[in-house]
């Protein structure tokens, strides 16, 4: 209610649907849809980007998926795995390039950079070659609100205290259009993988509380219940083995407005990833004949991880998802940007005799 009178006058562009990624139950809510093909609506996607800039006077168009969750793209060889594979699969019509990965195509073919805040895997390999190939940002997945920023918080203090967390149980109800988005099986496998993922490094890195590939029972549970809308409960519990074999049952019961705690993870996204576009870096050596280059920062804006349940990163580097450690490293990447050296806990000159 309180935005309604901003938003009243806000038309929404016609866009892409594909009923095969979205749950059966949002058909009848696909009332401003584009026809003709998947090259014909990448097209018509980068036009509107181009649209909106000049339209607006902007010197920058950022875009982000805040749409419905959709299924697991199937990675396939030849189809989505690399650059020039995927755009041929568009040119093709292929079934397996999903609405946002086109949303992600475009934004970057148009140097706009993209941020996915839905939990499936919209950038596949294809779209962060392209990225790459491009020097264009993008970022993902699944917008980190409530239970999983809660969850890597909890599961980092267990993991570190010698506690072995031996099954997380996380349940949630909600009766907004994504949780009737989500009562849908492919849907939900989406969040599914997103939710679970969390805990994935911090149990990796104690080989001691944990053997190789040994990992604690982690179940999600969503339900839609329409009668409390957005208003979304998340009750979590946690059984960890302590001194002697004994068993510790940490519960907790959350409640939270969904809506209202994405909104401004939204606004965070954006700043941060706009921030991101005009920072560029050299490394500079005594030994260089010639001035290096300034380069932008890599192309898979992992800087975001703070904000989103199941990081995107670069290929080849390491998924942090402990909360104090992503939050560490932003912090830190912004004392770079003005020249302070970056922080530590250590304190040194506090522990020693002077």
């Amino acid at each position: 209610r309180r935005v309604y009178d901003e938003l009243k006058s806000l038309k929404p562009l016609p866009s892409v649907y594909y009923p095969d990624f979205i749950a059966a139950n949002q058909e009848e809510r696909a009332d401003n849809v584009l026809g003709g093909t998947k090259q014909e609506h990448l097209e018509k996607l980068r036009k509107d980007i181009r649209e909106f800039k000049q339209t607006n006077g902007l010197d920058r168009v950022i875009v982000m998926w805040t749409a419905n969750t959709e299924r697991y793209a199937d990675i396939i060889a030849g189809v989505n795995d690399t650059a020039d594979n995927l755009l041929q699969a568009i040119a093709n019509g292929h079934a397996e390039v999903s609405p946002s990965t086109l949303f992600a195509v475009a934004s970057i073919l148009e140097g706009a950079p993209f941020v996915n805040g839905s939990p499936q895997n919209t950038l596949v390999p294809g779209a962060i070659e392209l990225a790459e190939r491009e020097r264009s940002f993008v970022g993902g997945d699944d917008f980190k609100s409530g239970q999983t920023k809660i969850k890597s918080v909890l599961a980092e203090f267990l993991v570190n205290a010698g506690i072995k967390p031996l099954a997380i149980t996380s349940y949630n109800h909600l009766g907004n259009n994504d949780g009737r988005n989500l009562s849908a099986p492919a849907q939900f496998r989406s969040k599914e993988i997103s939710k679970s993922s969390v805990v994935d490094d911090m149990v990796g890195a104690n080989n001691i509380l944990y053997k190789k590939g040994e990992h604690p029972d982690h179940t999600i549970v969503i339900k839609y219940v329409p009668s409390v809308g957005d208003s979304k409960r998340a009750l979590d519990e946690y059984v960890s083995e302590i001194f002697m074999g004994g068993l510790n049952t940490i519960s907790l019961y959350n409640t939270c407005e969904d809506s209202l705690l994405a909104s401004p993870l939204i606004i965070d996204l954006f700043m941060m990833t706009e921030l991101m576009t005009r920072v560029t870096y050299r490394v500079k050596t005594d030994a260089d004949a010639v001035e290096p280059q300034w380069q932008p920062f890599h192309s898979v804006l992992s800087i975001l991880s703070y904000m989103l349940k199941a990081p995107v990163v670069a290929p080849n580097t390491p998924v942090v998802n402990a909360l104090a450690k992503q939050r560490m490293a932003m912090e830190n990447i912004m004392r770079a940007f003005v020249g302070l050296p970056p922080n530590n806990e250590m304190l040194l000159e506090h522990k020693a005799f002077h």
